[in-house]
């Protein structure tokens, strides 16, 4: 994840911005860069790689200014060099950016019809024309910014300084984390508040949708409509070798919150955002000539790779199997020539997983393996290694490394199909499009959260509760029921819908609430087939969808309305409201969310 952090102080910030980005080199980056306003003018410091780079540079090149921001930045669009790295800027406006602007192609035209030469290839130089623009109008830094953020669209937080103006910062946030520090006489912009650690613990966290205007005084907030709103500060906790849980409760809400911005970057490392296409890693294996895949995990992982079963077979046109890992790794399952193997772990030290695959090292599969940490067994072991951006998790339930673990696997079903001329340019346009769109998504989705409450407090009263599920829902309903029971200890199980009269219909009377999750897609009139069993049966229905609660046909006690959106990308946004679903019951009935009983975050025994 990128980083971001900004000083409003009392002296020279150069050197300041460099140990606060420090705070941030958890997160992952390629180039990182400062930029300050001195005597009116802005002037910045770049370099690839690591933040040694920016530091020789600094010394090189001093840098003075009493405001300042700075980046460490994981390439999204344009390749990991200075050119491209933050802060970017023009003789008028600077900018650092977390995030994507997904219509960045479309501002880019507009504004070099205007005259703006673009001299990066990234989405962020948009936004600093953009605001240029506004100013070359209006002469006001506050407007021109507003109007500029109206018309910005995805998920992103940005810090904004000014020419001429030495006393002014602007922050927004949308779908992204962003921190204001409070301190005597000077302010602070910072990622999280581990940034800002060494300066302040008077944290004021940003809320989706909101902007604010720095001065050395203060900060002024306001919402997305531009109404002066009030946010608490409160005492941070963080210490610059700890994750803080911000202003959350529990680190699960943190995490499944941190999903735009994480996703945004796992997304950015296999897609070449800018020409809408894949932009693949070399796996060490021609994927045209691939005659199966196998895929293998535990738990949550292993549901990333049952939706990634529908997705290869579906756009690639190639046989996947999977299994548990604890189950393969005893049944001598025959591999074939050319195979493919795939090991998802978020620790990338799961036991069962490994054994599984050495198994298959040894029978002569190529090995991938999808991971969190890129310095663990697992990767070590793997002859190609795919990194999830997740970040730090620490709440035990998994939630932005499972919704990452997806993001890479989608854009794998699509490298593969299009190596094996299933997918026309076309179609991967249009795929790769939908994916971009994904935090913008997940945050409208976090925006509703309050929707979850009375859903939440009639489960907290069940004793088992169904999920139901069709096509690549089936593996998000079965997530859903996992989730719910290891946090919040109620008995739940998910079924693919088409199995309820097999036996699970049963169970179903009026004290049983069936969640179904059900996309509006070419499955959706079968499953609703199914909500009227259930119906008929007197269960609570609760309808995860983006169809009308009348398409179902019969009486809901619940309907969650979902964003309407290409069915490929359905199974990243509908695990969001089951996280939430499970987070919220869980702290209903008062159980250690983060820590749940009997489990652990890393399972290194068999």
């Amino acid at each position: 994840m990128c980083g971001i952090v900004g000083i409003l102080g009392k002296s020279s910030v150069a050197n300041n911005l460099v140990d606060a980005l420090r705070r941030l080199e958890y997160r992952g980056y390629d180039s990182a860069g400062v930029a300050t306003v001195e005597d009116g003018t802005l002037d910045r410091r770049r370099a690839e790689g690591k933040l040694r780079n920016l530091e020789k540079r600094l010394l090189a090149e001093p840098l003075a200014g009493r405001t300042g921001i700075g980046h460490t930045r994981w390439a999204t669009h344009g390749r990991p060099i200075e050119r491209n790295a933050h802060p970017h800027m023009t003789a008028k406006v600077s900018v650092v950016h977390n995030g994507i602007i997904e219509n960045f192609r479309d501002l880019r035209a507009k504004l070099e019809a205007k005259g703006h030469r673009f001299e990066t290839d990234t989405d962020t130089e948009a936004v600093v024309h953009l605001i240029t623009d506004e100013l070359d109008q209006s002469n006001d830094p506050v407007a021109a910014a507003h109007k500029a953020l109206n018309q910005l669209q995805g998920a992103f937080a940005l810090g904004i300084i000014f020419a001429g103006h030495d006393d002014l910062m602007i922050a927004a946030r949308k779908g992204s984390p962003l921190a204001i520090g409070h301190g005597s006489g000077e302010m602070y912009l910072g990622s999280d508040a581990i940034a800002l650690a060494p300066f302040t613990d008077a944290i004021t966290y940003l809320e989706e949708g909101d902007w604010a205007v720095l001065h050395r005084s203060g900060a002024d907030i306001y919402d997305r409509d531009g109404a002066r709103i009030e946010r608490p500060m409160i005492k941070a906790v963080a210490s610059s070798l700890l994750v803080d849980k911000g202003n959350y409760r529990h680190f699960m809400a943190k995490e499944i919150h941190e999903q735009p911005e994480v996703i945004s970057h796992t997304l950015a490392n296999y897609l070449d955002m800018a020409a809408a296409r894949v932009n693949f890693p070399d796996l060490g294996v021609d994927l045209a000539n691939i005659s199966r895949v196998t895929i293998s995990a535990c738990g949550t992982a292993y549901y990333a790779g049952l939706v990634a079963k529908y997705w290869i077979e579906r756009f690639a046109r190639l046989p996947v199997d999977i299994d548990v890992a604890s189950e393969m790794r005893y049944r001598e399952t025959p591999l074939p020539e050319n195979g493919l193997a795939i090991f998802v772990s978020q620790s990338g030290e799961t036991a069962d997983t490994l054994a599984t695959l050495r198994y298959c090292k040894a029978n002569r599969q190529h090995v991938a393996s999808i991971v969190n940490v890129r310095t663990s067994t697992i990767a070590r072991e793997s002859h190609a290694v795919l990194p999830t951006l997740a970040g730090p998790e620490i709440g035990v339930a998994s939630t932005k490394a499972f919704t990452c673990q997806l993001s890479v696997l989608a854009c794998l079903a699509i490298a593969i199909g299009r190596a094996r001329g299933e997918i026309a340019p076309e179609q991967e346009t249009a795929l790769v499009t939908a994916l971009t769109e994904v935090p913008r998504h997940v945050a409208a989705i976090l925006r509703n959260e309050d929707i979850y409450l009375p859903v939440a407090q009639d489960l907290a009263k069940a004793r088992d509760v169904l999920y139901l599920g069709r096509g690549s829902s089936f593996p998000i309903a079965l997530e859903g029921a996992l989730k719910l029971k290891e946090i919040s200890y109620i008995h739940a199980e998910g079924y693919a819908a088409g199995e309820l009269k097999h036996g699970p219909i049963a169970l179903i009377d009026e004290s049983v609430p069936v969640i179904v999750v059900a996309p509006e897609d070419e499955l959706f009139e079968k499953t609703v087939s199914n909500l009227q069993e259930v119906a008929a049966r007197g269960g609570q229905i609760i309808l995860i969808s983006d169809a009308p609660p009348e398409k179902a046909g019969c009486k809901l006690a619940a309907h969650i309305p979902m964003p309407v959106v290409d069915a490929f990308i359905a199974p990243l946004l509908y695990a969001v409201p089951i996280q939430l679903i499970a987070y919220q019951t869980a702290v209903q009935i008062g159980t250690d969310v983060d820590q749940p009983r009997n489990l652990a975050k890393s399972v290194t025994v068999e």
